[in-house]
Formats: structure tokens, sequence, C-alpha cells
């Protein structure tokens, strides 16, 4: 996958971007759980309180009455998942046709800038505030002003810090640790005797890869796996340029890399054919699911013998259930019965359950069959 390419697909989609959505409604989606994101459950409540409000007729059960604007923001937009993601986010809100307004901001890497954003969506008035907090700690005195200020403050996926209903309203995070209990589940069965493992995550110290890395020391066959390379994992910042350049190094230096495991899949692409370049056969590899990925494997798959690749979905519908839950509170809808994404399992070349790699070459690799919003209409995003 290019980044270059996707930052460019959404130059025209950075800065804010507002778009009035119309009176739509539909049934509840389901969340990476399994369950319903808009049932209701008996007994249950949101960290913050909700808004005085009604049910939606049509509408999902987290999509109350009062009629309110809300706000989107990611410090880093500029690689195609954040792009799936936020269009992920979009389909979400237009399923509630009491958000009368929206608006997008992205931080573009900048933390200043993300910053920013969230302060400004606070002065134009938004009641209800979904933030993807790339930058963590940096980011909670934006979304404690945005909270103090009464807007309706939902931080996703990347933990800022600070506690719910107190520093915002509520943190929807992601299992990332089932993630890693799901990778080493499958090492464990398709590795008996063990071996090396090679780890890739994000930026340095970041709660993702750090979550993920517990999954796997937790589950793994105690004696039998060796982690090598930079611990806790290798850095690679999700790009796939970096990621070519950690992996070429690490290549040339462990003669012997029995699994790799990445929380990007499709940023591997690039670098794994210097496997064959130094007469070796690709790992096995587990990691999150794209169309790229898939398609690597189905036409590289029969001169590898060991390339063997388990996925678990790569994430883009917790956005989903941040927005069920920032418009369940601001609206006086239910929310949503769960505070964590779970991705499930998605892939497996060896016992092809839940399903077997899926490559869809009449779609560009920047898609993620995994998720929610269909591979067409992801398609339709990168043109």
């Amino acid at each position: 996958m290019s980044r270059s390419l996707t930052a460019l697909r959404l130059t025209a989609a950075s800065g804010a971007v507002a778009l009035a959505l119309g009176a739509c409604g539909s049934t509840s989606s389901t969340t990476g759980s399994g369950a319903p994101s808009g049932s209701a459950v008996a007994g249950s409540s949101a960290a913050g309180s909700s808004a005085a409000g009604s049910a939606v007729a049509g509408a999902p059960s987290w999509c109350g009455s009062k009629k309110i604007t809300l706000g989107l923001t990611d410090g880093f937009g500029g690689n195609s998942w954040r792009l799936v993601t936020t269009a992920s986010a979009k389909d979400e809100i237009a399923k509630c046709p009491s958000v009368t307004n929206f608006t997008y901001a992205d931080g573009q890497g900048d933390t200043q800038k993300a910053i920013s954003d969230i302060q400004g969506l606070v002065a134009k008035g938004v009641n209800a505030l979904v933030v993807f907090p790339d930058a963590g700690n940096a980011i909670l005195p934006a979304l404690q002003s945005a909270k103090s200020a009464g807007v309706t403050t939902v931080p996703y996926r990347v933990n800022p810090g600070g506690k719910d209903g107190t520093d915002y309203d509520v943190w929807v995070g992601a299992d990332f640790i089932t993630d890693g209990k799901n990778w080493a589940n499958w090492i464990n069965k398709n590795l008996p005797n063990g071996g090396n493992i090679l780890f890739l995550s994000g930026p340095a110290g970041n709660s993702q890869g750090i979550d993920e890395l517990k999954g796997l020391q937790s589950t793994l066959t105690p004696g039998k796996f060796t982690f090598i390379g930079a611990q806790p994992f290798e850095v690679t910042n999700w790009d796939p340029a970096k990621t070519q350049q950690v992996l070429s190094a690490a290549i040339a230096k462990y003669p012997k890399i029995d699994v790799i495991v990445s929380d990007f899949g499709p940023s591997l692409v690039g670098a794994l054919p210097e496997f064959g370049k130094s007469g070796r056969s690709i790992p096995a590899l587990v990691t999150s699911d794209g169309n790229v990925l898939s398609c690597f494997w189905q036409k590289n798959k029969d001169k590898n013998p060991d390339f063997k690749l388990f996925t678990v979905a790569t994430g883009n519908d917790n956005a989903r259930l941040a927005v069920d839950w920032a418009v369940a509170l601001a609206t006086g809808g239910t929310p949503p019965a769960s505070k964590q994404f779970q991705a499930p399992a998605y892939e497996d070349s060896v016992g092809g359950s839940p399903s077997p790699v899926t490559c869809k070459s009449d779609l560009p690799g920047d898609v993620y069959l995994s998720a929610q919003l269909p591979g067409d209409k992801q398609a339709a995003l990168l043109k």
C-alpha cells in the first residue's frame, strides 16, 4: 500500500469538512463483539448522564430524539485505514436523524493541530465530540476542556489517560489483549514446536502494541517461543515505508524468523519479498486483515511453503461503537452494552475458520473486507 497515495487521496478531506445529514433510519448495527450496538441492556448505564430524549421510530435504539450537532477528529487521517474508518463513522452517524450536522477535522499528524481542532469544534458549538486521540495523554487537557464546556466527549481506540465521567464522558477502547490471545492461540496450534517471533507495532510505547504483547505472552506455550528484535516490539509508526525498512533489517539480521506478528498487516506487503531474495520462505504471519495482504498471500503462497496467514478484523468499526456512545449520551438514546470493541478473528489460511483468506482482485488493495462498510463503497472512497 502506498502511504503517499492514500495521503494524497485524503488531502481534499483534511481540515474541517461539514456535512449536513438528511433524515434516515436503520436497524441497529453490530459491534465487533457480535452484539447489536444499539440493543438495550437491563441495568446498564452510561458513564455520563444521557440527555433527555425518547426513541426515534425506525432508528437504532442509541439514537434519541434530541437534536444535536456532532464533531469527529483524527490525530492523523493520512492512510487508507483512517479513510475507511472515518467513512464508517459517517455511515453510522447517518443512521440517526437526530444528528443534524457533522464536522470532521484531521490533525494531519500534528499534535498541536489536533488539539486546536478539538478546541475549534467546541468553540463552534458542537454538542458531541468523537476523538481519535493519537497523541495519547497530550490530548487529555483538550478533552477535559471539551467536557467542562458541556460537550459530550468520547475519545476512542487510543487511551488518552484520565477517567470516564471525570475527564470525558466515556473512552471507547479496543480489546487489543484479546487480539494478542487470538494470535497466540493460532501460533500455539500451528507452530507446536515453538520458534522465533518478530513482533512489529506502531509508535514507540503505543498502548495497542503493549496490550497485544500482554495477550501474546499470557497465552503462548511457556518456554517454546522467543521474541527477537527490539523489545517490546519493533517500531514502525504504522508507516509502510518505515515498516519495510524495519522488516528488511530484521530479515538481514535474523536467519531464523518463524512467525511475524504485526498489528497492521497491509504495511508488510512491500517488505515480505525480501525473504525470497535471501532464499528463504516467507514465514507464518498473524496480523490484521487488508485486501492487499490477502491478494499477496494468494499470489505467493505456493512458492512459500511456510507462509501461513491468520488475521483479525482490522478494527475500522471501532469508530461505529464510539459514535453510538456519543450520540446516545447526547440525544438521550440507549447506550451500547459495551465500552470496548472486540475485533473478531477473520481469516485462517490453515483451518479456513471463520473464513478462508479472501482476495477481491477487482477491488483496490486499500480495502478492508472485515469492515461493515462494503468493499465497493470503500473502493469509491479511494477514487
